[in-house]
């Protein structure tokens, strides 16, 4: 027995040797493997922000093919989103962007003002702005919402697919409401945006298009218009102007203003001739309301804004002319759900699901 015990302890060290290689070899396979698996978490979660807990259980449907799992998040992103389309949206942001002589204003609505704070709605408001001011258009033109969000954004994407994974994300329903464009080859465009937390977006915004009737508007007298024309879409943000001038008011709003001016008028029992004076001196105020050209300037009210216009064309030696504008406050004609505070933390907590 003494002679066989020497190569049978050697053997026995050989096999404890390899056996610890071959733990150490899968060991280090393992740690490979998590590793692996870590990095496919991290990027599935950062491409498509979805819940790190659906993005691991799709990775592992998939067997950890992450373009296979990318697949099924975005499939169940825009289920999820057609789930929620029935929901009231009536928050969100107003998006802008804007060329040399072209710009476009967008409302995208959300449910709560938490997802407007996210990043992703924030990237995908940005790209529906500059999806509608690389349509094609001419002069002032709203943009209906079905073809805009059928065109494609600078990536390539269909917009309305960025819009479904977006809604995906943020587990809100997701809404374009409305988009305008405005060109104007000979004149420039500018626009302001209110509470405003990122470039170019906003709660409130509007554009403006100011023209020279003497030709195009060029080096200086293009710069000091265009500050001119920001100063107005301020005023117009603010004053919520109805029409340019007279001549554009809408034929329903003057007939029912009219009606409700005689209306009062009659209640002071006087004769028609001097109800139709009162009547036409009451006009003038609501010309003053809702016509920009008559309204007074927010930052010098002393004047009217064609007497501003007029003013800055002699100085310029120009003839400026307001083309046309257009104003967008989010959510503007539409009822807000009234919640409480416990509703919005617990959507709140659910979108960081």
């Amino acid at each position: 027995m003494q002679v066989f015990s020497r190569p049978l302890r050697l053997l026995n060290f050989a096999q404890l040797f390899r056996q610890c290689t071959l733990d150490s070899q899968w060991q280090l396979r393992a740690f490979a493997a998590a590793s692996s698996q870590m990095e496919a978490i991290k990027s599935l979660r950062e491409s498509t922000s979805a819940p790190i807990l659906d993005v691991k259980k799709a990775l592992v449907e998939a067997s950890w093919n992450v373009e296979e799992a990318y697949k099924a998040l975005r499939k169940k992103g825009i289920a999820a989103a057609s789930k929620k389309a029935s929901r009231h949206a009536a928050e969100g942001l107003i998006g802008i962007a804007a060329s040399d002589n072209a710009a476009a204003i967008v409302e995208v609505n959300s449910e709560t003002d938490f997802a407007t704070k996210t990043e992703q709605f924030r990237s995908m408001v940005q790209a529906v702005a500059s999806a509608a001011l690389a349509l094609e258009a001419t002069g002032s033109a709203r943009i209906d919402s079905g073809t805009l969000a059928s065109s494609s954004t600078a990536q390539g994407s269909e917009l309305a697919d960025v819009i479904a994974d977006c809604a995906g994300s943020v587990r809100e329903n997701i809404q374009l409401r409305r988009a305008h464009r405005l060109v104007c080859p000979s004149g420039i465009i500018a626009s302001y945006l209110h509470a405003s937390s990122s470039p170019g977006l906003g709660k409130m915004g509007a554009l403006v298009a100011i023209t020279d009737s003497k030709g195009a508007l060029e080096k200086e007298k293009a710069a000091k218009a265009k500050e001119l024309a920001a100063s107005i879409a301020m005023h117009i943000v603010a004053t919520r102007p109805l029409c340019l001038d007279r001549k554009t008011i809408p034929t329903e709003a003057l007939e029912a203003e009219k009606r409700v001016l005689t209306e009062q008028a009659e209640r002071s029992g006087k004769p028609a001739n001097i109800i139709e004076r009162m009547v036409a001196g009451r006009l003038h105020k609501f010309y003053e309301e809702s016509c920009l050209l008559d309204q007074r300037y927010v930052k010098d009210d002393v004047k009217k804004i064609h007497e501003v216009l007029k003013e800055a064309s002699k100085e310029m030696g120009a003839d400026l002319h307001i083309q046309d504008f257009v104003r967008f406050q989010c959510g503007e004609g539409l009822e807000k759900e009234q919640k409480s505070f416990a509703d919005d933390v617990a959507q709140a907590l659910q979108q960081t699901g």
